[in-house]
C-alpha cells in the first residue's frame, strides 16, 4: 500500500530570504533540504510541495507600484509568476526524485489519478490564479489527495498573538482553533499578504476541518517530528 501524501507549504522567503547580486538563494539550506528530503524519499513517503514567491515577488511587486499604478490583479500575476519561477528552481535541484511537470494549475480528477499513478513521489507546485494564494492551494491539494493536514514551513516558528516584527510584546501560540485563528488575522485577502495562513486559506481549511502545522522550516530536525506526526515546536490550528 503506498504511503499518505504529505502536503507542504514552502515560503519563497526560505528559498530567497532576500535580493542580492547571487539572487539571495540560500544555497546552504537547499544544500540540507536536499539531503534532508532524498532521505525521507528514500523510506517511501511521498510529499507534495508548494512554493510562494519570497523576496522575488514582493520586489518585483513593490518595484512595479513605484513606477506606476497597479491593479492588485496585475500585483498577483507578479506574485504567481515568482512561485512559478521557484517551484521551477526546485524541481530542477531534486530532477532525479521530482515529477517532471509543476502543477501550475487546478487539477481535474483525471489529472489527479495521473499524478497519483506516477512511479513518482515528489511533486512541486506553484501558484496558479489571481486570488489564490500558494497558503489555499495547499490546503486545495490536501483535499485533492487526501492529506489530513498540511506542513507550513516559513521563517517564523509559531502563530503568534501580533505580528512579532513590530511588536515586542507578541506572543506565541502553541495551539489555536481555526475560528480564533480568524480573528487575529486580516479578513481580506491582498497580494503579498504576510500572514501564517491567508484569510482564503483559512475559511476553506476551517471547512475542510484540514489541520495546519507552523514551523520554522531551517530546523529539519523539528521539519521531521511533523512529517513523521510526533510533536513538534510550532503551532498547530485545527
Amino acid at each position: 500500500m503506498k504511503q499518505r501524501y504529505i502536503v507542504i507549504h514552502l515560503g519563497g522567503s526560505l528559498v530567497v530570504p532576500h535580493i542580492s547580486d547571487d539572487g539571495g538563494m540560500d544555497v546552504p539550506f537547499l544544500k540540507k533540504f536536499r539531503a534532508f528530503l532524498a532521505k525521507e524519499l528514500k523510506s517511501g513517503k511521498r510529499f507534495i510541495i508548494i512554493i510562494g514567491g519570497g523576496k522575488t515577488a514582493r520586489a518585483y511587486q513593490k518595484v512595479a507600484s513605484k513606477v506606476v499604478s497597479i491593479r492588485d490583479w496585475d500585483l498577483d500575476w507578479l506574485g504567481i509568476h515568482a512561485t512559478r519561477l521557484n517551484a521551477h528552481f526546485l524541481r530542477t535541484i531534486f530532477e532525479k526524485e521530482a515529477y517532471p511537470v509543476v502543477i501550475d494549475h487546478d487539477p481535474n480528477e483525471e489529472e489527479v489519478a495521473v499524478l497519483k499513478a506516477s512511479n513518482k513521489k515528489l511533486f512541486f507546485a506553484s501558484g496558479w490564479r489571481p486570488g489564490w494564494s500558494t497558503d489555499y492551494i495547499s490546503v486545495r491539494l490536501a483535499e485533492k489527495f487526501g492529506a489530513k493536514d498540511v506542513i507550513i514551513a516559513k521563517d517564523t516558528p509559531f502563530v503568534y498573538t501580533k505580528d512579532p516584527r513590530t511588536n515586542g510584546d507578541a506572543k506565541p501560540i502553541r495551539t489555536i482553533s481555526w475560528r480564533d485563528y480568524k480573528k487575529i488575522i486580516p479578513q481580506k485577502w491582498s497580494p503579498g499578504l504576510s500572514t501564517p495562513v491567508d484569510p482564503v486559506a483559512t475559511r476553506l481549511a476551517e471547512s475542510l476541518r484540514i489541520q495546519a502545522k507552523i514551523l520554522q522550516g531551517t530546523n529539519l530536525s523539528n521539519f521531521k517530528k511533523a512529517i513523521d506526526g510526533k510533536p513538534f515546536v510550532g503551532t498547530l490550528i485545527a
